[in-house]
């Protein structure tokens, strides 16, 4: 049976590295060694679970199965030892995929706490804007802002943004400040990523939606290049009133079109293996949700 549960170990942390090398490295095996396990476990089996090519590995829809299942059978193993020991001493490695602001922001500042409680776990952080596939990403947890497209894996939301417009004083001294919506189309907007590289932002005021379509001349592919531009002078952003608040007490940005709100923002922490996380991933998920409400 532990060579069958090693099997598993070795073929879920394959999958999600994408690589057999870093797999091993990880699990302080060799290359050889992880190649070989794979190779067994596929024989034994009788069908292919991965796909090698010069790059990296892929899993096969036969593979997706049996990673959703010996990830289950792995995190039961892991509870009941979590049980055995007590929830004090859960240990291991955490490896957690966050948007650079926000988790700058939310996510890092709570870090410590959770951390003193639990003195026997690691974390791994992954902190960059590009939404990738949660396995492709090697994570055990993701924190995911906006619509979720990971529909195989387990979610909690953690909470709701408010998003609103800012700009800096010398951009709204050089062009004026909008009053309504419709105002924008003859400003500068700063484009980034998720919701605010859409042409098109939509606002509510009474009840009623308008949408307007917004031009710029400036795309980023990070929260920090918008926030760089927006400080910077060059245009208009749309930003969460929790991650632009210390720019906005300053007074190095301004909050815009008071009188309306844009949509809200959903996050939400996003964990492979189904509904129910390993101990270690339920525990520092019921403490982020508890931080953030």
């Amino acid at each position: 049976m532990s060579d069958r549960l090693q099997e598993m170990a070795v073929f879920v942390r394959a999958a999600e590295c994408g690589s057999f090398s870093k797999a091993a490295r990880e699990l302080g095996l060799s290359q050889p060694s992880v190649s070989r396990i794979i190779s067994e476990l596929e024989a034994r089996l009788d069908v292919k679970l991965l796909l090698r090519t010069t790059r990296r590995i892929t899993v096969t829809d036969a593979g997706a199965l049996f990673l959703t299942r010996a990830r289950e059978v792995l995190a039961d193993i892991e509870d009941a030892e979590d049980a055995a020991r007590g929830i004090d001493s859960l240990r291991g490695t955490i490896r957690i995929a966050m948007p650079i602001m926000y988790g700058m922001r939310q996510i890092i500042p709570h870090l410590r706490k959770f951390l003193a409680m639990h003195p026997l776990l690691h974390v791994e952080l992954s902190v960059v804007d590009e939404r990738q596939n949660l396995v492709a990403e090697g994570a055990d947890l993701a924190i995911r802002l906006g619509e979720l497209d990971d529909s195989a894996f387990g979610a909690r939301k953690l909470e709701t943004l408010q998003r609103l417009l800012v700009a800096s004083p010398s951009y709204l001294a050089a062009r004026g400040t909008p009053k309504t919506p419709a105002d924008l189309a003859s400003h500068d907007c700063i484009f980034g990523p998720g919701h605010s590289g859409r042409a098109s932002w939509v606002f509510t005021r009474n009840g009623a939606e308008t949408s307007v379509d917004v031009r710029g001349r400036i795309h980023t592919d990070s929260g920090p290049g918008v926030f760089a531009c927006a400080l910077a002078g060059l245009g208009i952003s749309m930003a969460t009133s929790v991650m632009a608040a210390p720019e906005i007490k300053s007074g190095a940005l301004v909050p815009l079109l008071k009188g309306y709100k844009a949509s809200p923002l959903a996050v939400h922490a996003v964990f492979p293996g189904g509904p129910r996380p390993s101990s270690k991933i339920r525990a520092l998920v019921d403490y982020l949700a508890e931080e953030l409400r």
